[in-house]
């Protein structure tokens, strides 16, 4: 065993870095108010910004499922783990999006990876990508052939200048990625001006909208929905275990960029298909998205209402214009101090520091659901106030 002593090393590294992770163990289901670590507190840390997780609605569609098509596929969707089921969903998806096809991956990390990885296949390609994009992208980019160019956050001057450059112009293929909702943030990224850029320099678009399914556009199609450009970017990502409330990711786009993807994207050809009830409660969701706007219109009137009441108390809530807002601390350690103290207000908001945001950026991030009451989100400002105040940030 002496042999795997580094790893005692590495995690006293990990502690002195303040980067060793101590998971937290829900006691039930994800809901607004939760038992975490054995505590009920409002929660403002899950990804369930529909309150879907726990829907009788979602819950019978997986249980008929599972009756109908057992518990598992036991195959990759090459062999024989493509159901129906998955078909339809697929097709369900497209509808959704606007667009002609759609592919289900195991998971959004999984999705942004065989993209990247499946599209940019030489090094006379070229992926541009925003230097706050998610970790899935930064790492699809890594195993990617092409060159790779960053450009500063939301900075259209900048990426201008990448597209506009020599080397761009003499790439294969021209990718332009980013978030449509960047995750720590909270920001919307500017579409409208990317896929312009993208068309004058013949590029085409792929556009992460993980944080943005079930939350902004039409029935939460999206940040390509929701400015209208649907029709123009080619390629559009998201998740199915946030506002869907399940596991999975997809891509949206072309019949052939489908095809493609089902021949060529690693993470498909090698993972086993999804399990006939996450697939089921993917399906009721999007029913209910499609016929309920009422919870995506009460998940904005909670987080325009937290946000406004943070802002009051005297808290930075930095860029954020959707559901995801941060409390800007600025410090580490201080930051940790705050969700502990808000946790023993019965209040569950995560400390994010570096390297997940840059040394200075520190931070709570908070995101609100839907399934929000006024009372929670009273009591959670209440938190706020004692906890900002104990650390002397406001």
């Amino acid at each position: 065993m002496a042999v795997m002593d580094f790893l005692d090393e590495e995690l006293k590294t990990l502690d002195a870095e303040g980067r060793r992770i101590t998971l937290r163990v829900l006691g039930g289901a994800q809901e607004p108010v939760s038992v975490v670590d054995g505590k009920r507190v409002v929660n403002l840390t899950s990804n369930n910004y529909l309150a879907f997780t726990n829907h009788p609605k979602v819950k019978e569609a997986a249980k008929a499922a599972i009756d109908r098509y057992g518990v598992g596929t036991a195959a990759v969707r090459s062999i024989i783990g493509t159901m129906d089921i998955h078909l339809a969903l697929e097709e369900r998806l497209a509808r959704f999006k606007g667009t002609e096809a759609a592919l289900v991956f195991q998971s959004g990390f999984a999705t942004n990876v065989a993209l990247c990885q499946s599209l940019m296949t030489s090094d006379k390609d070229l992926l541009v990508s925003d230097e706050l994009n998610h970790a899935s992208i930064i790492d699809g980019a890594r195993l990617a052939k092409s060159a790779r160019k960053v450009y500063r956050h939301k900075d259209m001057r900048h990426l201008e200048e990448i597209l506009s450059s020599p080397e761009a112009r003499a790439a294969r293929r021209r990718l332009v990625v980013t978030d449509g909702v960047f995750s720590m943030d909270g920001d919307i990224a500017p579409l409208p001006a990317i896929q312009d850029l993208a068309d004058r320099y013949d590029a085409f678009v792929m556009v992460d909208d993980a944080h943005a399914s079930g939350v902004l556009g039409k029935n939460g199609a999206g940040t390509p929905s929701h400015f209208g450009l649907t029709a123009r970017t080619q390629i559009q990502i998201g998740t199915l275990s946030k506002a869907v409330a399940a596991i999975g990711g997809y891509v949206a786009g072309s019949r052939a960029l489908r095809d493609y993807l089902v021949s060529t994207a690693r993470p498909f050809l090698f993972s086993s298909s999804h399990p006939p009830s996450v697939t089921a409660t993917c399906l009721a969701v999007l029913d209910i998205l499609e016929t309920e706007p009422e919870h995506m219109k009460r998940l904005w009137a909670n987080a325009d209402a937290f946000r406004k009441g943070l802002k009051a108390l005297g808290f930075d809530t930095g860029l954020s214009e959707t559901p995801i807002i941060p409390v800007m601390v600025g410090d580490t350690q201080k930051a940790k101090k705050m969700s502990a103290l808000l946790f023993e207000e019965g209040v569950f908001a995560l400390a994010i520091g570096f390297p997940t945001v840059g040394k200075g950026k520190e931070r709570l991030r908070t995101i609100v659901s839907a399934g929000h009451t006024p009372a929670d989100l009273d009591k959670a400002l209440a938190a706020f106030s004692k906890a900002g105040k104990a650390i002397g940030l406001i």
